[in-house]
């Protein structure tokens, strides 16, 4: 647990630092295109068309799903994916490709998913502003559901701020690990729910079981729960427990390697 409390200390320390390099980090990735910064909504609008295409008409058949039109139900749960995928493969790679600017400069290595996180964020809330139009359009209100949002968003936050500090040290230590973890996140894709209702496809009750583990499905189904005021976090105490059980384990085991081999990420790469 020290080890923990000192990364989320440097975190806490460094927020400043986090929000100037991210912005920068913005601007650098689309200074050379002409559209610029739009392309950070532009292009998950595409994919968005892309996939409601083939899964909302083509394999749904444009039928409403838990109630609502399946445009609303995939839109809260690919634009969740979209942010925790870029989020994910990002952080991995994150010290690696900045481990020599660090070693110049005096910041924590420890930082550097985080800045990457929050870089994809902005994408993220510009898709989350076309979603409320979109469930506006089609009758989708707020209600007292939505209060619980906050919650999932930190579950989301702290999945991929233990998973960043994990990903980004195994990446150091093993090149691999990235490319294996690009074949997992496509796995996980179809299995965590943001293009279809696992529950009610034909698989059977072990492994829909099995699933709800996922804490990416946990806290994708969550956001449904609340946009669709289906019912509230502690109604499901036990997937709860579980999701910042295995939550805590990553952080701990991130912490610990990161804290031990950081001194020489420099000689590893």
């Amino acid at each position: 647990m020290k080890n923990v409390m000192l990364i989320l200390k440097e975190q806490l320390e460094n927020i400043g630092i986090i929000r100037r390099v991210s912005k920068y980090e913005e601007r650098a990735t689309y200074q050379s295109h002409y559209l610029g910064l739009m392309w950070q909504f532009l292009n998950p609008l595409i994919q968005i068309g892309i996939y409601y295409l083939i899964f909302g008409i083509g394999v749904n058949g444009g039928r409403n799903v838990s109630g609502v039109p399946f445009i609303v139900w995939m839109l809260i749960g690919i634009i969740v994916w979209f942010f925790v995928n870029s989020s994910l493969l990002g952080g991995s790679n994150s010290i690696y490709h900045k481990v020599g600017m660090v070693s110049k400069m005096k910041f924590p290595v420890s930082i550097l998913p985080s800045i990457n996180m929050m870089s994809n964020i902005v994408s993220y809330w510009w898709m989350m502003v076309i979603l409320m139009g979109v469930m506006f359009f089609f009758g989708v209100y707020p209600t007292i559901f939505w209060l619980q949002y906050i919650y999932y968003f930190v579950c989301m936050i702290m999945f991929l701020f233990a998973m960043g500090i994990l990903n980004s040290t195994i990446t150091i230590l093993i090149r691999d690990y990235h490319i294996m973890l690009q074949s997992i996140l496509r796995l996980l894709f179809y299995i965590s729910g943001p293009i279809w209702d696992v529950e009610t496809r034909s698989f059977p009750d072990w492994l829909v079981n099995l699933f709800q583990i996922n804490p990416i499905y946990y806290f994708i189904d969550g956001f449904r729960d609340t946009f669709l005021s289906r019912q509230w976090f502690w109604e499901k105490p036990t997937l709860s427990l579980i999701f910042w059980g295995i939550i805590s384990i990553i952080l701990i085991l991130g912490s610990h390697i990161h804290m031990k081999f950081r001194a020489r990420f420099v000689d590893y790469i």
